[in-house]
């Protein structure tokens, strides 16, 4: 019973998901939770990328299952442990356009504790950081002020800011400016204009 609610659901998220058994305990105890998990992973249905975390896998007709995205395991690494997730500050340029350069490693700031996540052939650094760091975190306002602490105050230009303005919609927007108040001093008139920017 509890393996087929967990099942409708785990399909309901469709191919591509990765999930805790913490995802589940409004459905089970913790210990049927794991029971149904560890069936469906038996029955190949999902795959136990590591303890405690299982996706229901993107298949391609050329090379079978895929590995799930290290965006998508950190993210289920932090709802798994409770815990608020940034990008690191050339990730974040590099997925709001502001750097071509792609980080060798994912790594993440986060207020749990430093650590690194081998998923399959996928590391992840997970970067213990200052409640500064972690403004607007899990927002795109974050990655909006990390982007800008990877460039830095002197090197931002109206390109730069044209291009963080597109990033955002009307309602990002007012979090961001609502958000400014908390990071660095310098960033503020940097954000008044990607604000004013339309």
């Amino acid at each position: 019973m509890i393996t087929s609610k967990i099942k409708q659901r785990i399909i309901g998220k469709g191919r591509g998901a990765i999930f805790a058994p913490s995802d589940f305990l409004d459905i089970g105890s913790r210990a049927s939770v794991d029971q149904a998990l560890s069936r469906l992973a038996d029955q190949g249905m999902i795959r136990r990328l590591t303890r405690g975390l299982y996706d229901y896998p993107k298949k391609s007709p050329r090379f079978g299952y895929l590995s799930p995205s290290a965006d998508d395991i950190a993210k289920a690494v932090a709802r798994k442990d409770n815990q608020v997730l940034q990008p690191s500050p050339a990730m974040a340029a590099n997925q709001l356009g502001l750097s071509t350069q792609v980080p060798s490693k994912p790594i993440y700031m986060t207020d749990g504790p430093t650590r690194t996540k081998t998923v399959g052939r996928q590391v992840i650094q997970f970067r213990k950081a200052s409640s500064k760091t972690l403004v607007g975190a899990g927002q795109k306002t974050g990655a909006v002020f990390q982007a800008l602490r990877y460039v830095g105050k002197d090197r931002i230009d109206d390109q730069m800011i044209g291009q963080l303005a597109r990033a955002l919609n009307d309602k990002d927007r007012v979090l961001l400016s609502k958000q400014s108040k908390h990071v660095p001093a310098w960033m503020h008139p940097v954000v008044q204009q990607i604000v004013a920017h339309a």
